[in-house]
């Protein structure tokens, strides 16, 4: 299978094109998103266990020459937790894991909320809007930002250049260049003046670890690590709203239902991960020994990729997968990953994704698509809309 040769089935309907190959064999060669060869894992049982196995390497050291390796970016960027096995995986993780703590998440509740609620003021008491461009879209990246200490108006330049790395336009392939090359030069103005003048906010906390104790943290990493929080605490929570709500209004029944016993929204977030999360692929892994992954066997440095999609949608772990139901146990999905590198800024996604909704559903009475026929952003890693047209009244 050429990943290329079925991009746009992969973007339109991906869980049909991942679920007929789970069903014919649970490990599969193909060639990746740039034509090099890969293996790509698609049963719940086998990307489980694979995302927990130590074998399996995130630094691209352990590549073969040849395979597919992911995002081509320079060392400022690429010395981040997603290229990075224990011991430094572990030194950074912890460094930046207090931020995201359950507590300290909790303390973010209220300032998320009164985000959430100024967004939707905006949008008056009846009309229609396009909710990625004017609400979840907006929301994650003044969370994070305000969470970093980043400027207002360099938050709009972020979004953009988060949009060129995930979901390239064919029709400008400088764009992605370009971006990564603006976002180096940001973060190294950003890092200056942080060092000047810190604030209480997490990247001068970080700087100051940097600073104070050259060998807990590069310059590097120091840079890359602000570059992987932003970005992923954006890209992730966008699209997990964006999808949560169009789930929703494309399953009246199960709106009205949460809109009756709004107690359910937690445990409803996690079955809107299962059911239509934020990435199709985990981060491609590189094994450092021959082995074998669902019975075929993997010659050591080939890239193995792990459909999230697909293991969220197997039968043999969720019965009647492809139906949303809002009242089913969701938990164990792998929407946001498992084992050692689990998504660090989970707690932080499930609280902006859960927060979104309630406001939105408190705010609006009624709510409905504008239109039936959606675009979906182009990868073939991440699953999030370009736009959600809705109308809606108070």
């Amino acid at each position: 299978m050429d990943l290329q040769d079925e991009l746009d089935e992969l973007i339109d309907t991906p869980y049909e094109v991942y679920g007929r190959l789970r069903d014919t064999s649970p490990v599969h060669r193909i060639a990746g998103p740039n034509g090099d060869p890969a293996w790509i894992v698609t049963r719940y049982a086998d990307v489980r266990a694979a995302l927990a196995d130590h074998r399996l390497s995130l630094d691209k050291k352990h590549a073969l020459e040849g395979s597919y390796r992911g995002f081509s970016l320079p060392p400022a960027l690429d010395a981040n937790l997603l290229n990075m096995d224990p011991p430094d995986h572990t030194r950074i993780r912890r460094l930046v894991g207090r931020a995201f703590t359950a507590h300290r998440v909790e303390q973010l509740h209220a300032p998320i909320r009164e985000t959430a609620d100024r967004l939707l003021d905006s949008f008056g008491s009846h009309g229609r809007t396009d909710l990625i461009a004017a609400y979840a879209g907006p929301l994650p990246i003044i969370v994070i930002c305000e969470l970093l200490g980043i400027p207002d108006d360099r938050r709009p330049d972020f979004r953009a250049w988060t949009d060129a790395l995930v979901a390239p336009d064919p029709g400008r392939p400088q764009a992605a260049k370009e971006a990564v090359v603006a976002m180096l030069g940001f973060f190294a103005e950003l890092l200056a003046h942080k060092r000047e003048q810190p604030g209480a906010d997490l990247l001068s906390d970080l700087i100051g670890v940097r600073d104070t104790d050259g060998d807990r943290l590069s310059e590097d990493e120091l840079t890359s690590l602000a570059f992987l929080i932003l970005f992923a605490g954006y890209e992730n929570t966008v699209q997990l709203i964006g999808n949560a709500v169009l789930a929703l209004l494309r399953h009246p029944e199960q709106l009205a239902a949460l809109r009756k016993d709004s107690s359910q929204l937690p445990s409803a977030v996690e079955e809107f991960a299962r059911y239509e999360g934020p990435a199709l692929l985990a981060i491609r892994r590189f094994p450092t020994e021959d082995m074998a992954i669902g019975g075929v066997p993997v010659p050591a440095g080939e890239t193995v990729l792990l459909s999230l999609s697909a293991a969220n949608r197997d039968p043999a772990r969720f019965p009647d997968p492809d139906r949303l139901d809002l009242g089913r146990d969701a938990g164990g999905h792998l929407a946001l990953g498992h084992g050692i590198h689990y998504c660090l800024g989970a707690p932080l996604a499930r609280a902006e994704t859960e927060i979104a909704l309630a406001a939105l559903l408190d705010r609006f009475k009624e709510i409905e698509l504008a239109q039936d026929d959606l675009r979906w952003r182009p990868s073939m890693r991440a699953r999030g809309l370009l736009t959600l047209p809705v109308t809606y009244s108070s």
